[in-house]
Formats: structure tokens, C-alpha cells, sequence
């Protein structure tokens, strides 16, 4: 856990539960669609985990696997699709979500994120997906879904992890030939970590708490 994904120019923590947060998108998912969204999303984010980084994944840190994983989840999953993110094995393709229908702006939600100045793009730091994209939770994870964020903020660093219910996904930030840089951690061994910052809990300040990703329904 030594390496922090991004660094923020901002004035962190406070910021990240400011009014200015962006309210529900205009093309927000229904409930419907957002249980299908989380079951693709966290089934991405746990394929990256097992066989390792798709070479489609290029901008490699904690927030880049937020993007990665909801630019994925949002497009059509042919067998084309299948084949690229190495998912044709029968057990893979016999236990897949079924397929998320989205209308085209829908589709589009993952080349429209806000940005820290109002404009929207492709690319948000992981300040900007909390702070302008996401609506907190709560710092009890026990009101966590699947697919939500937890943020964290180290004063000049702040970290994105993905809630994927039995465990925790998040990439350091740094790759090296031997090092993809993903880390899955049990959410029991977290609550314990010996670095007490990094402990999901109310009590620890550098711990912001459960976000949502905004066009999701609830």
C-alpha cells in the first residue's frame, strides 16, 4: 500500500464533499440497469484481477481502473468483445450478467466525465470521479454496493479502491516488469491493516468514505 495512485492540485478531503459536487446525470441508469451495470463493472474490475491487465487498459492507476472498468461495462458485449477482454471459456461466458441495455447517450456516459473545472472529457483524476462524479455514501462500508468507491486522501494524495463486497480492488499506481501494480485485499484484512490510514473505518480522518458513481440508481 505504499505507493498513492494520484496526486490532486486541490485542497483535498473538504472539497471532495462540497455543494459544488455534480448532482444525477441527465441519462442516469435506471435501478434495473444499475444492477446490471454493478455485476458487469465488478466483473471487470475481478477479471483484471485474476489474469492480470488487459493491454486495452493503458492509463494504469487507481483511477484508470475505474475508467477502464466503466468504459467496458458500458459497451456491447459481443463476441468480439468477449475474445479482446478474455472471457470466450465456457466458464467464463456460462456465468456472465446479461447484457446491459442502454440507450446511445447512455453509452457515451464514460467519454463525459466532469472534470475539476465543469468541462467533461474523457479523463477525471481520482479527485474529480469523487468529487464531481460520485455522491458520498457514508464512512460505514457496510452501506457499500458493488461497484462503489472508497476514497481516501493523504493529505498532497488521494486513492480510489472499488468495493467488490468480499474484497477490495485498487491498482498503486506504479507498474514494473514483475509488478502489474493491482492489489486485491479481503475487506477483514483491511479493516485491520497495519498502516492504520488505510483502515476503511469512521474513526480514521484519512478516510473519506463510500462514494457512488452518480449515474448510478440508487
Amino acid at each position: 500500500m505504499a505507493t498513492i495512485c494520484a496526486a490532486a492540485s486541490v485542497a483535498p478531503y473538504a472539497h471532495a464533499l462540497s455543494p459544488g459536487a455534480a448532482g444525477p446525470e441527465s441519462d442516469a441508469l435506471t435501478a434495473q440497469q444499475s444492477a446490471v451495470f454493478r455485476a458487469w463493472f465488478t466483473r471487470i474490475v475481478d477479471q483484471q484481477m485474476r489474469r492480470g491487465p488487459t493491454p486495452r487498459w493503458t492509463q494504469r492507476d487507481c483511477a484508470g481502473l475505474v475508467r477502464f472498468a466503466v468504459g467496458e461495462t458500458l459497451r456491447a458485449h459481443d463476441s468480439k468483445w468477449l475474445h479482446a477482454n478474455g472471457m470466450t471459456g465456457l466458464a467464463d461466458t456460462s456465468s456472465l450478467p446479461p447484457e446491459l441495455q442502454l440507450s446511445a447517450a447512455q453509452r457515451m456516459i464514460a467519454n463525459r466525465w466532469t472534470q475539476l473545472d465543469g468541462s467533461t472529457g474523457a479523463y477525471a483524476s481520482a479527485i474529480a470521479l469523487i468529487q464531481r462524479n460520485s455522491r458520498f455514501v457514508s464512512k460505514d462500508v457496510n452501506q457499500a454496493l458493488p461497484g462503489d468507491l472508497l476514497f481516501f486522501d493523504q493529505g498532497d494524495d488521494q486513492h480510489l479502491m472499488v468495493w467488490l463486497d468480499r474484497y477490495i480492488a485498487y491498482h498503486t499506481g506504479t507498474v514494473t516488469p514483475a509488478d502489474t501494480g493491482l492489489r486485491a485485499v479481503a475487506v477483514f484484512d483491511l479493516m485491520q491493516w497495519k498502516d492504520s490510514r488505510w483502515q476503511p473505518l469512521d474513526g480514521n480522518p484519512n478516510f473519506v468514505g463510500v462514494f457512488r458513481l452518480d449515474f448510478l440508481t440508487p
